[in-house]
């Protein structure tokens, strides 16, 4: 009697589902975990201070970081390409004393001067893809580069003095003009009761929502940001896109620093110094909203507006200035490690 073995393979266990109620937690987390922080730092504001619930206050927060957005929304267009601009803060700046010199120095209007700094953007926009594009120096090393020389010339220009109307000039005369009452409104004017600043704003937010989001040259742009070897062999010009990306960051530097010289109403040369981390920060933070993990426009608006919250509620409740970099340089921290940390290990 002979016997024989079994040739059957014993039958493993069923793996448990890939979905457990842990992955499920921890993808809401990542995808919604920035939006509950912004709704809870919110919430917490307006139940215990009164004036924060006001909607003169919620106007001047949105107000407030109106520069910071708009300046972060080029940052994401850099981003989206898989760069990084510096430069934004000191554009913005650049534009603060190009209105001044157009209006007090040169006694011009108002729309000659908005003319004049926008150009200037553009002009540092092209400035940065001719160094990064054309001679190949990364991004942000260049951005840095134009930085300083961004802030040299603004200096050199005004002769290291801030623009005032009726300023003493080098030459001894009287400068002849003054801000424009019509320049002025693009801050402190308002249309059915809501700043300008916030119109123009929310404007831009939608337009580069639609072209990052909505049109071939937004798909391309984070093409180029993904993979910028496989988009050169897919026939792209990623050297044009890239210099589109960055012209367009320049352009709306200058509107920020549009709107930044309405508010101040003179050419201070250290406008926009500060505006360069907020700027640079909302971006990032961005890129945690909905757990995308990459720059994106309605997360730069967010990030703009809980920097906001963040600012406007720690002055309401008396804390110190200098305790609102900590707790901002917090929230940045949080964010992403949401939109990074938390994320791979999802996909580990």
């Amino acid at each position: 009697m002979t016997l024989t073995r079994s040739t059957e393979v014993p039958t493993k266990a069923a793996a448990p589902p890939a979905t457990s109620t842990g992955l499920r937690v921890q993808s809401a987390v990542i995808k919604y975990g920035f939006i509950f922080v912004t709704v809870t730092l919110f919430t917490y504001f307006a139940l215990s201070e009164p004036s924060f619930r006001d909607s003169a206050t919620l106007l001047d927060t949105l107000r407030y970081v109106s520069v910071a957005a708009i300046l972060g929304l080029g940052v994401t267009l850099t981003m989206a390409v898989g760069g990084m601009d510096m430069s934004v803060g000191a554009v913005a700046g650049l534009g603060v004393t190009v209105a001044a010199k157009t209006m007090v120095t040169y006694n011009q209007v108002g729309l000659v001067a908005i003319l004049a700094v926008v150009a200037a953007g553009a002009l540092a926009g092209l400035l940065n893809a001719l160094l990064i594009v054309v001679l190949k120096i990364p991004d942000m090393l260049a951005t840095l580069g134009t930085m300083f020389v961004i802030q040299g010339t603004k200096l050199i220009l005004v002769d290291g003095q801030s623009i005032t109307p009726g300023m003493t000039q080098s030459d001894g005369s009287t400068a002849p003009g003054k801000f424009t009452d019509g320049f002025l409104r693009i801050d402190r004017g308002t249309v059915l009761g809501i700043p300008i600043s916030v119109l123009i704003f929310g404007a831009l937010t939608v337009v580069a929502w639609v072209f990052l989001a909505r049109t071939r040259w937004g798909r391309v742009l984070y093409a180029i940001g993904a993979n910028p070897e496989a988009s050169r062999l897919a026939g792209i010009r990623v050297g044009a896109y890239r210099a589109l990306a960055y012209v367009l960051s320049g352009v709306l530097a200058s509107v920020g620093g549009l709107i930044l010289a309405a508010r101040i109403g003179q050419g201070d040369v250290s406008a926009g110094t500060s505006q360069l981390l907020e700027a640079v920060a909302v971006a990032l933070v961005g890129t945690s909203v909905l757990g995308r993990g990459r720059p994106n426009v309605w997360g730069t608006a967010l990030g703009a507006v809980l920097i906001g919250i963040i600012t406007t509620g720690l002055t309401i409740k008396g804390l110190p200035y200098y305790t609102q970099d900590v707790v901002e340089g917090a929230v940045l921290i949080l964010a992403l490690v949401f939109s990074f940390t938390l994320s791979k290990r999802r996909t580990a």
